[in-house]
C-alpha cells in the first residue's frame, strides 16, 4: 500500500490544513412501518453465551488493575445491585439486565460513588415507568447536586439523564417546562458546529472510520476524466469532502460539483464551500460548490439538484435520515427524490441504536447504554475540560437524551433505529445494498490502527455493511446502496 499521511487540523475559520488518507480509485463503471420498534430487541449483539450456565455474558472491557472502571462496567454493577435490592424483579429494568452478568466481584473504592449514582438513575427511571413520580422526584433531587458536566464520565452522563427524568416528571405533573432556556443554550453552543465537528473527527476513531470508508465507496464510482456530482444532505464542516477531493484529483476527473442541501446554518454551509474551493485550488481540481437551502426537507425534489446528463452522481448522507423518522412523509419524499436522481451510489451513515420504542423504559435503557459507551469514548479520547467535548455531550448527546427520555408523541424527534430497520425501509425504493470493497475495509482498519485508543474501537462487518462500536457497544453503521429501478 502507498504511504499514508494522516489528518492534521488547525481550527481556524479561514482555511483547512488537511491531508487525507490515500483513497484507492477504480475506473469501473402492504407496508408495515419499519420504524415501529416495539418488536426490536434491546440486547446488543456483542455478547456471547456461557455454555455451562446458558447466561449471556457481556465481556468486561476493564481490568481490575486499572484505576477506574468504564461507565459500561459500572452500569452493569449498578444494574445487578438494582435487581438485588428491588422487591419486584419483573419490571422493565430488571428484565433488561437479568440475562447478563458482569462477573465483577470487586469494585475500586473510587468508583463506588459513581456506581451508587447510576443505581439511583435506574431506580428513578423504574419509578417513572410505574408513574411513582413522588418517589422518582426525591431520588432525582437528592442525586442531581452530586452530578457535574465537567466531572467523571458517570457524573456527566448522570446529569443529563437525571435532568431528562426531571423534565418528564414536570411534564406529567402539568408543570411548565424549563426547556425554552435549555434549547436556547443548545442553539448557542451549536454555533461552533464546524469546529466541534472537526475536533471530534480528529479525536474520535469511529468518526474517521465511517467517513473514510464511506468516501472510498464513493470514489470507486468515479470515471477517469468524467464529471462527478456529489449531493451532500448535511455537509457540516465538509471534512469528508477533502478526502474525496484528494482521491478524485489523483484519478483524475474532469470536474467535481458538490451540491450541499441545508435547512439551517446557511452561512456555515457557505463558509464550508469557500474552504473547499480553496482546497480544490491547491489540488488543481476543477470544482464548483452550490448550496440548496430549503425551508424544510419536505420541499426536497429531484429538480433542485440540477443534475446534468453527463455526470456520475453520488449521495452522501451522514446522520441525516434519522432526523426525518418522526416525519415519515418528509422522509419518503426525500428518498423518492433521491431515487429519481438515480445516483451511482448512496452512502448512508447512521446511529446504530434503537431509540424509537414506544416503551419509555426500553428507550431509557437503550439510550443509557448507548451514551455510556459514547461517554467512555470521549473520556479516553478527549480531555475533560475540552470545550468541544462539552458541546458534544451537552448539545448533541444531552439534547438527544432529553428528547428521547422526556418527550412523547410528535415532540419526540430523536428516533434512532438500527441497520436492520433501514435495510427494510430502503427496499421500498428499489435500493440494493452494495458490498463494501476491500479498499473500504482497509481504510477502516487503517484508521483504527492509527489511533492510540484504537483497540477499544470495534469493527463488525454486518452483512455487506459495517457497524462501528466502542468496547462492545454499537455506535454507528455504514452502508452503500444502488438503485435497481426508476422509482
Amino acid at each position: 500500500m502507498a504511504n499514508t499521511i494522516f489528518p492534521s487540523f488547525q481550527f481556524n475559520d479561514s482555511d483547512y490544513n488537511i491531508y487525507s488518507l490515500p483513497m484507492y480509485t477504480t475506473t469501473d463503471d402492504t407496508k408495515q412501518d419499519p420504524f415501529d420498534q416495539d418488536h426490536v430487541a434491546n440486547h446488543h449483539h456483542w455478547t456471547h453465551q456461557d455454555p455451562e450456565t446458558n447466561q449471556m455474558i457481556i465481556t468486561s472491557s476493564s481490568s481490575y488493575d486499572q484505576e477506574r472502571l468504564s461507565i459500561s462496567d459500572m452500569l452493569m454493577i449498578a444494574g445487578e445491585r438494582f435487581i438485588r435490592f428491588s422487591t419486584n424483579t419483573i419490571d422493565g429494568v430488571s428484565m433488561f439486565f437479568h440475562p447478563y452478568t458482569s462477573s465483577l466481584s470487586h469494585v475500586p473504592n473510587d468508583d463506588s460513588r459513581d456506581i451508587d449514582l447510576l443505581h439511583t438513575i435506574l431506580s428513578a427511571a423504574d419509578h417513572v415507568s410505574k408513574h411513582r413520580f413522588d418517589q422518582a422526584t426525591k431520588l432525582v433531587s437528592r442525586s442531581l447536586p452530586i452530578t457535574s458536566i465537567s466531572g467523571t464520565p458517570a457524573q456527566r452522563i448522570s446529569y443529563y439523564f437525571l435532568e431528562a427524568l426531571l423534565e418528564k416528571i414536570h411534564k406529567r405533573g402539568g408543570n411548565k417546562s424549563n426547556r425554552d432556556k435549555m434549547s436556547e443554550n443548545a442553539k448557542c453552543a451549536a454555533l461552533g458546529t464546524n469546529l466541534t465537528f472537526l475536533a471530534t473527527h480528529q479525536e474520535l476513531p469511529f468518526a474517521q472510520v465511517v467517513q473514510f470508508a464511506g468516501v472510498q465507496a464513493i470514489i470507486e464510482k468515479a470515471r477517469k476524466d468524467g464529471n462527478f456530482h456529489l449531493i451532500d444532505l448535511q455537509i457540516r464542516s465538509g471534512i469528508h469532502c477533502t478526502a474525496l477531493m484528494q482521491g478524485l484529483a489523483e484519478l483524475p476527473i474532469k470536474h467535481l460539483k458538490i451540491t450541499a442541501i441545508g435547512t439551517t446554518d446557511q452561512c456555515y454551509i457557505e463558509e464550508t464551500g469557500k474552504r473547499l474551493q480553496s482546497f480544490a485550488e491547491s489540488l488543481s481540481l476543477p470544482f464548483s460548490f452550490r448550496v440548496v437551502y430549503l425551508t424544510e426537507m419536505k420541499d426536497f425534489t429531484e429538480e433542485v439538484l440540477e443534475i446534468n446528463g453527463d455526470e456520475t452522481v453520488a449521495v452522501y448522507s451522514f446522520m441525516m435520515l434519522r432526523s426525518m423518522i418522526s416525519k415519515p412523509e418528509t422522509l419518503e419524499n426525500v428518498m423518492s427524490g433521491i431515487a429519481r436522481a438515480r445516483p451511482a451510489v448512496m452512502v448512508v451513515i447512521e446511529v446504530e441504536a434503537n431509540h424509537n420504542s414506544p416503551s419509555f423504559i426500553d428507550r431509557f435503557m437503550e439510550s443509557l447504554l448507548f451514551c455510556s459507551a459514547y461517554f467512555d469514548c470521549l473520556e479516553e479520547c478527549m480531555g475533560r475540560e475540552s470545550p468541544y467535548r462539552m458541546i458534544v455531550e451537552g448539545t448533541y448527546l444531552g439534547e438527544g437524551v432529553m428528547n428521547t427520555v422526556a418527550a412523547e408523541g410528535k415532540e419526540r424527534v430523536a428516533r434512532n433505529v438500527k441497520l436492520e430497520v433501514w435495510r427494510e425501509y430502503f427496499r421500498r425504493f428499489g435500493m440494493v445494498e452494495m458490498e463494501l470493497s476491500e479498499s473500504s475495509k482497509y481504510q477502516a482498519s487503517l484508521v483504527v490502527n492509527r489511533f492510540g485508543k484504537g483497540k477499544s474501537c470495534d469493527l463488525e462487518w454486518d452483512g455487506k455493511g459495517l457497524v462501528v462500536g466502542w468496547k462492545g457497544t454499537p455506535l454507528q453503521s455504514l452502508t452503500a446502496w444502488k438503485f435497481s429501478y426508476t422509482y
